[in-house]
């Protein structure tokens, strides 16, 4: 005997896809609730970060708790080991972070560009400068671990002059090169940036402009 379908009134049909539809929502979040809750994530680790980054170049990280690091940042030491796991794991992405900044801004500096290669110098000095310094000192200082960042630092300072001034530097010989090379490093260091801008007091235009007529004494460029 064939047996008909049982028959579903419209009324029925509408009320089951209602409670469906209701029943997707609550199983699956909607996506700008979602999102709040990731930009509110990045926030909470941005500010964990600014904290972290702000202690350890100041000096304090050796004697700054977790209670204080969560405190300043606004959250408790459980979202902060639930973010990063621990205190090391904290400071290893501040490094991280501040690097991928730092390269960031200094790997766009314009090559066959003297004077914007002194620009992107002093941009990142202006933001950089006094840590710079601070870093530095770390080579002598005692710490393993800083005195690796401070020689990495170096390193990637005697890159940035290479790359910079290649257009230059590529066509001499070896000893001149070197020779060169070693004066462009003096002169685009930190203390240099430093002694003009504090003990001189010169202003920006006034740094770029004595930076960059030296720097086009030493390549031997003619205006």
């Amino acid at each position: 005997m064939h047996t008909q379908p049982p028959r579903i009134s419209l009324f029925t049909a509408t009320r089951t896809a209602l409670e469906c539809a209701s029943l997707i929502v609550v199983i699956a979040p909607r996506p700008y609730k979602k999102k709040a809750r990731a930009q509110s994530q990045q926030r909470t680790r941005d500010a964990l970060l600014d904290v972290a980054n702000e202690e350890f170049y100041e000096g304090r990280w050796e004697k700054t708790s977790l209670e204080k690091l969560a405190n300043k940042a606004g959250v408790t030491k459980q979202t902060l080991l639930r973010h990063f796991n621990s205190k090391e794991g904290l400071l290893m992405h501040t490094l991280m972070r501040t690097y991928f900044e730092v390269n960031e801004q200094r790997s766009s500096v314009p090559t066959g560009d003297i004077e914007g290669a002194v620009e992107n110098l002093l941009d990142h000095y202006e933001a950089w400068g006094k840590r710079s310094l601070r870093i530095g000192a770390w080579l002598e200082g005692g710490n393993p671990l800083l005195a690796k960042i401070s020689k990495g630092a170096r390193e990637y300072h005697y890159n940035w002059v290479e790359h910079a001034f290649a257009r230059w530097l590529s066509q001499l010989d070896d000893h001149t090169r070197r020779h060169r090379r070693d004066a462009l490093i003096t002169l685009c260091d930190v203390h240099a940036w430093w002694l003009l801008s504090h003990d001189l007091g010169l202003d920006r235009a006034a740094i770029c402009a004595t930076l960059t007529e030296a720097i086009e004494g030493v390549l031997g460029v003619r205006n």
